[in-house]
């Protein structure tokens, strides 16, 4: 079974390898990049008065890899520190942090009850350029302050002509992994003269969770099915109990 992964490519080799070793061929047609932003006077501020805030909220491993880039800060204690989904946990273990709270449904609406009483507390939410505004406006409307920083940027990627080449013959699954891989995956094959609404072997759309699939419907995708796990084993898992049918 051939298998379409549209993450970053520097993202893509454990699921890649997690693919492979449950008996599946993966493909790699990265539809995004991330880049960190440049200069980041606002970042640099943030880290010097962490102090000031009473939860850093972490939404991706990206936000994280940056956040942390310099090195964990040492000269003031950290906050309490909230992590969505088990990866953006590992991610802040590496830095020798553990979160305080990981919601048990990994999307940004489940966060909130976790943060306790919001009233003129101040949260912290480093994102990418093209986060929702769903968990901001959710503090503020609890009467917090949330102070969005943006760390870093989720680019188009050059077309990779392996895997543009594998869409063309047909594979028999593609996996998007955020919103932003479903919207430059469409944009991308359309570039490139192909109907995402009609690819070759009517491959089937494997959402990692919700947020991914909404992307997906508003694009005009089916064929659809969405991870009961929001992480890239509950996709394989998914996958797999397919494939039995």
């Amino acid at each position: 079974m051939k298998i379409i992964i549209t993450r970053p490519r520097a993202q893509a080799e454990s699921f890649g390898e997690a693919l492979q070793s449950a008996g599946y061929e993966p493909i790699y047609f990265p539809v995004i990049e991330i880049r960190p932003t440049e200069c980041n006077a606002e970042l640099d501020l943030a880290l010097k008065n962490l102090a000031k805030y009473d939860w850093v909220v972490f939404t991706s491993v990206n936000a994280v890899d940056v956040f942390f880039e310099k090195g964990r800060p040492q000269e003031s204690p950290l906050p309490c520190i909230a992590a969505i989904g088990p990866k953006t946990a590992d991610a802040l273990r590496k830095h020798n942090i553990e979160p305080d709270f990981i919601p048990a449904e990994y999307v940004a609406e489940a966060i909130l009850p976790g943060l306790g009483g919001l009233n003129n507390k101040w949260v912290l939410l480093p994102r990418a350029e093209i986060a929702r505004k769903v968990l901001p406006e959710a503090i503020v409307k609890a009467g917090g302050i949330a102070h969005e920083i943006v760390v870093y940027q989720t680019l188009p990627a050059e077309v990779d002509m392996d895997g543009l080449n594998a869409l063309k013959s047909g594979v028999d699954v593609i996996t998007f992994t955020s919103a932003s891989t479903v919207q430059n995956f469409v944009a991308l094959v359309r570039q490139n003269k192909l109907d995402p609404l009609s690819l070759p072997n009517n491959p089937l759309l494997a959402c990692i969770g919700p947020i991914t699939e909404q992307a997906a419907r508003k694009e005009g995708l089916s064929n659809i099915v969405v991870a009961k796990e929001y992480t890239t084993e509950g996709l394989i898992q998914t996958i797999n109990n397919l494939e039995k049918l």
